[in-house]
This record gives structure tokens, C-alpha cells and sequence, in this order.
């Protein structure tokens, strides 16, 4: 475990690209899902939560989402207290603006179906 945490270190270290590719990619896509009307909370990390509130809601939307080829993971009771459901993201380095592109997309239409935005 502890080699693997090491060549990821050097990895990152050779590559300084990533982390600014990286930070980029998640402002565009923080920035797009709010521009929508979600609720990202208070984030300061790659992983961004979509605030849905009711456990059902954050899962039929994790299954549209799913069904528009896009896949997010629906964090719910007991996870998290019965009001704070949410659906994780998370943004990488190797995502292309056009793979945020369609995921914005995604959350546009799956989140306007279901009344989130």
C-alpha cells in the first residue's frame, strides 16, 4: 500500500500538469452544475456533491443520470442523516471538457425531469 502511494507521489511530481488539469477540470465542472441551478455544498475538492435533500429523489436521479450514460453515485441514509442525500462526483484529470460537456448535459436534462433544477 505504501509503494503504491509512493509511485503515485512520483507520478504527480513528474506530471505537474495533471494537478492544474485536474483543478481546472473540477472549477468548469463546479461552476457548470451550479450555472444549472444545483447545489453544490461546500466542496473545495475534486469530489463534488449535487445536494438533492430526500433519499428517493437523490436515487432517481443517480438512475437517470445512469440511463444518460453518466455514472454518479446516489450517498443517502444511513450515510448520511434522511434530509442531506446527495449524489458524489468526482472529477479527474484524464475527464475532457467534452466528458464534462456531456455530464453537464446529463444533469441538465435528468435534473429538469425530476423538478432538482
Amino acid at each position: 500500500m505504501v509503494g503504491a502511494c509512493i509511485a503515485a507521489l512520483k507520478q504527480v511530481q513528474r506530471q505537474p500538469g495533471l494537478v492544474k488539469k485536474l483543478w481546472a477540470n473540477t472549477s468548469y465542472f463546479k461552476k457548470g452544475l451550479q450555472q444549472l441551478g444545483f447545489d453544490t455544498g461546500q466542496s473545495q475538492t475534486p469530489i463534488t456533491p449535487i445536494m438533492v435533500g430526500d433519499s428517493r429523489l437523490a436515487r432517481k436521479l443517480a438512475d437517470g443520470m445512469f440511463d444518460l450514460k453518466v455514472f454518479v453515485l446516489p450517498i443517502v441514509y444511513p450515510m448520511v442523516a434522511k434530509d442531506r442525500a446527495r449524489i458524489r462526483t468526482i472529477v479527474t484529470s484524464a475527464h475532457s471538457k467534452r466528458d464534462l460537456d456531456f455530464a453537464l448535459d446529463a444533469f441538465d436534462k435528468a435534473g429538469k425531469k425530476l423538478g432538482v433544477v
